[in-house]
C-alpha cells in the first residue's frame, strides 16, 4: 500500500482528541482576537496583549501534536494556558470593579476596566478570554490525566 490511510475515530486515543478540541478553542480564540482588533477596529489594551501572547502560541503548538500524537505537548501548552487563564481572570474582575481601576496596568491607549463590547447583557472579550482559556486547561488537564493513566 502506497499511501498512509488516517486512523479511524475507534484507534485513536482519547487524548488526541483533548488536543485537538484545545487546539480549536486557541484557534478560534485566536481569530476572534483578530477579527475585534482588525475588522471591528477595537484597539486591544494592555492586558488584551497579554492574553494574546499567551493565546497565539498556543494555536501553533497545538496542532503541531496531532500529527503524529504527541501528548508531551501539554508540557509546553499548560503553562501558556495557566497563565493566559490569570491574565483573563484579572481583566475580568478588572472590568467588573471587584478590582480597583487603580491596579490596572494600562497607562496609554484603550482602558483595561472599560468595556468595549458586551453581548447578551453580560457576555465580554475578558469574560469570552476566560472562558476560552478554561476550556483549553480542562482539555490540557484532562490529557495529563490521561496520559498517567
Amino acid at each position: 500500500m502506497l499511501y498512509n490511510t488516517p486512523p479511524s475515530s475507534e484507534t485513536l486515543p482519547a487524548n488526541w482528541f483533548f488536543i485537538f478540541a484545545a487546539w480549536l478553542i486557541a484557534a478560534g480564540g485566536t481569530l476572534g482576537a483578530l477579527f475585534f482588533g482588525e475588522v471591528m477596529g477595537l484597539v486591544p489594551c494592555t492586558l488584551c496583549w497579554y492574553q494574546r501572547i499567551f493565546m497565539f502560541p498556543l494555536a501553533i503548538i497545538l496542532p503541531l501534536a496531532l500529527f503524529p500524537l504527541d501528548s508531551k505537548v501539554v508540557r509546553y501548552a499548560l503553562p501558556l494556558a495557566l497563565l493566559g487563564l490569570g491574565f483573563a481572570i484579572y481583566h475580568w474582575l478588572l472590568q467588573l470593579g471587584i478590582i480597583p481601576v487603580s491596579a490596572s496596568p494600562c497607562s496609554q491607549g484603550s482602558s483595561c476596566s472599560e468595556v468595549s463590547a458586551e453581548w447578551f447583557g453580560f457576555l465580554t472579550i475578558p469574560l469570552m478570554s476566560v472562558c476560552a482559556f478554561a476550556a483549553i486547561n480542562i482539555s490540557l488537564l484532562a490529557t495529563l490525566i490521561r496520559k498517567k493513566q
